[in-house]
């Protein structure tokens, strides 16, 4: 089941295993078509989400905005249908080659034999699926480069950043939150080099006394107050 977060924005709240690689994901509700931000990690995800907002009784999702084209961020865009895809136009062409992947099982154990350092990734997105059939990886239909408000008020602004030149942070101005994604982490950790590290000064930049709540997609939602004491320094 979602939990509410503050005004329209709810949760669902990922899976703290990191080994699950499963993120939270956010529902800005408006009786004018919801905001999905972020897809599920795999159709079965996706289908709970949908199960819990018919649970909650709230409306159904009109956009489905990416924070970036992870696998886990977009793996579940399959099982919305009747939704506009809407991401920042540097994730669409390595979407567009994710989409020409012959993913199976079989497959993902044959790319981590070849390179190991694929294996978290793969073996986590093996335990995500549970069927291939009708399985397809989905570009954005809309992109923008800089920022995009949708309809119901929700922002969408491109930040980039080291571990997703993509990464964008979803702004819900009424009610005070910023949904982050990935942006501020650092790189996927089969990219991972050991100096590499969260970018607290992009974090620190996204800071605002406008904004109450900031949901990385990993953590734990995190207060204004906590979040300055947290990057002090």
């Amino acid at each position: 089941m979602p939990r509410q977060l503050a005004g329209r924005v709810w949760l669902f709240p990922g899976d703290p295993d990191p080994y699950a690689i499963r993120p939270t994901v956010a529902v800005v509700a408006d009786d004018r078509g919801s905001v999905l931000v972020d897809a599920g990690q795999s159709p079965a995800h996706a289908r709970e989400i949908q199960a819990g907002l018919r649970a909650a009784g709230l409306p159904e999702p009109r956009w489905l905005v990416y924070t970036h084209h992870h696998w886990d961020h977009v793996w579940g865009a399959c099982a919305w249908p009747g939704v506009e895809i809407v991401g920042h136009e540097a994730g669409a062409a390595p979407l567009r080659a994710e989409a020409a992947r012959p993913w199976s099982h079989r497959y993902l154990r044959e790319q981590v034999r070849d390179d190991p350092r694929l294996g978290p990734s793969f073996r986590a997105r093996a335990l995500a699926v549970d069927s291939w059939d009708g399985f397809a990886v989905l570009p954005p239909a809309r992109t923008f480069t800089d920022e995009l408000i949708l309809p119901t008020g929700v922002v969408v602004r491109h930040v980039g950043g080291r571990h997703a030149p993509d990464s964008s942070v979803v702004l819900v101005p009424d009610s005070g939150v910023l949904l982050l994604g990935d942006c501020w982490y650092p790189p996927p950790i089969h990219l991972r080099t050991p100096s590499d590290e969260p970018d607290l000064a992009m974090a620190r930049g996204l800071l605002s006394d406008d904004v109450e709540w900031y949901v990385s997609a990993h953590e734990e939602p995190t207060r204004l107050a906590e979040a300055r004491a947290a990057l002090a320094g």
